[in-house]
């Protein structure tokens, strides 16, 4: 879209703001609003201006300080609308557009260690072996009633009958029917804001949904879900209720997950190259599913980025703990799902509800590439149950950021001064989580230590 497809825009809608977003290492929308002749200006001549360490800012909203990943002075870097992005906002009463935006040094070089660029990065990868990956993301997500004080456990919200549901409905369509006003609203929101969202279902906890998206281009799923995530939100508390992307909200409910089923074609041909002849996988795809087995634990920090999200990742919670492989099998994180031949996939079930989408797609697929480009054999197909093998995924967010700092190879296709940001904003989060005193401590410790 040109500058005067942006003028033509704003204009036959009457915008009267334009939300200009980012989206920081852990997927929260930052930016700047700004009145529709203050943006136009701004993206004529490098003055959407943001400061560099917005990316080194912590969930709860804190700049990193010991980080040489930024310059200590604080820096601008600009913002550069992406015209493919540009969408109504359709929870405002005034008009309002909102556009994602990348991010560059005023030299217009891009910031690196920006997770929309690392996504970029890893796509390049691909571009320049003749591949083009395609995704499918699946997310679940709790509503809740309004949490004012944290101190207290969360409770699942109630919909039209007015009860609160008494355990796991899965798959349950009048569990799913009780919240057909919020649902409504965020297919209605969805549609306004063009996102390719698919089915809906009610996933095994209470309150708990999982919308499905069609498969697409990694990175314009990514910029879907970075806004799905804020319309549901938007949508649950037009209905006085929230709704949380959490890993892990309810102590004994399931958690959470963001699975990402990810296929490869053929740049010039349109071919899917993970299928092979006679309907067999091919050499390729099962590289990819190798280097999905190696790297994965490494990858982990992207796809489990809190340490909440370890607390989804545990044995008998329906969740995966190790990097097994299986065909049609639903207790592996690696499950290759029944197709026909041009649908062959793998589908990636580690990932958590609560990893920035660009940055878990882009951890995904680089573990795929490596396996392609190192020719890496996966193991044998698990059948049965995959519970029933060891825990060999990081137990703490401490020892994954570990195994991604030492594992060369990933950190290169991600970009290295990336790894060092993202880790460093980790490390931080983690410094203000061991500050807090949990109500275990309080209701173990108080009075029998």
């Amino acid at each position: 879209m040109s500058q005067q497809k942006f003028e033509d825009y704003i204009s036959q809608r009457r915008i009267s703001e334009v939300e200009c977003l980012v989206a920081d290492m852990s997927g929260t929308a930052r930016g700047k609003i700004l009145p529709p002749k203050k943006f136009l200006k701004g993206s004529r001549n490098r003055g959407l201006r943001i400061p560099e360490e917005i990316f080194t800012l912590t969930i709860n909203g804190r700049f990193v300080q010991d980080t040489q990943t930024v310059s200590d002075s604080a820096i601008d870097i600009y913002m550069e609308p992406d015209a493919d992005t540009v969408r109504m906002v359709p929870w405002y009463q005034e008009p309002t557009a909102q556009v994602i935006c990348d991010a560059f040094h005023l030299n217009d070089e891009p910031v690196d260690i920006s997770p929309r660029h690392v996504l970029k990065r890893v796509l390049q990868l691909y571009k320049e072996k003749g591949w083009k990956p395609v995704v499918a993301p699946e997310l679940e997500f709790y509503l809740c009633k309004r949490n004012i004080d944290p101190d207290y456990p969360l409770e699942a919200a109630v919909g039209r009958s007015g009860r609160k549901e008494p355990g796991g409905q899965a798959y349950g369509i009048d569990a799913a029917n009780d919240f057909d006003p919020v649902v409504e609203d965020i297919y209605d929101f969805c549609e306004a804001q063009e996102l390719d969202v698919d089915t809906l279902s009610h996933e095994s906890g209470p309150a708990q949904l999982e919308i499905n998206f069609n498969h697409g281009d990694p990175l314009e799923l990514a910029d879907q879900v970075f806004l799905f995530k804020r319309t549901v939100r938007q949508a649950a508390l037009k209905h006085d209720m929230y709704a949380t992307f959490m890993a892990k909200p309810h102590a004994n409910e399931p958690g959470s997950s963001m699975h990402i089923h990810q296929s490869v074609l053929d740049a010039r041909t349109g071919k899917n190259i993970f299928a092979g002849r006679e309907g067999k996988m091919s050499k390729m795809f099962l590289n990819h599913i190798g280097g999905l087995q190696r790297y994965l634990a490494a990858a982990l920090p992207l796809c489990a980025p809190n340490v909440n999200s370890y607390r989804r990742l545990v044995p008998d919670s329906d969740a995966p703990t190790n990097v097994h492989w299986g065909i049609d099998n639903r207790t592996v994180p690696l499950r290759v799902p029944s197709s026909d031949p041009s649908n062959t996939r793998i589908e990636n079930r580690i990932t958590g509800a609560d990893a920035n989408p660009y940055l878990a797609f882009a951890a995904s697929l680089a573990c795929g590439y490596l396996g392609m480009i190192e020719r890496i054999k996966p193991s044998e197909p698990v059948t049965g149950s995959a519970y029933r093998f060891a825990h060999t995924l990081p137990i703490s967010l401490d020892e994954a950021l570990d195994k991604l700092t030492y594992t060369k190879p990933l950190k290169q296709v991600l970009g290295e001064k990336f790894v060092e940001a993202y880790r460093d904003v980790k490390l931080e989060e983690m410094q203000h989580f061991r500050r807090v005193i949990s109500s275990w401590e309080r209701e173990y410790l108080l009075l029998n230590v």
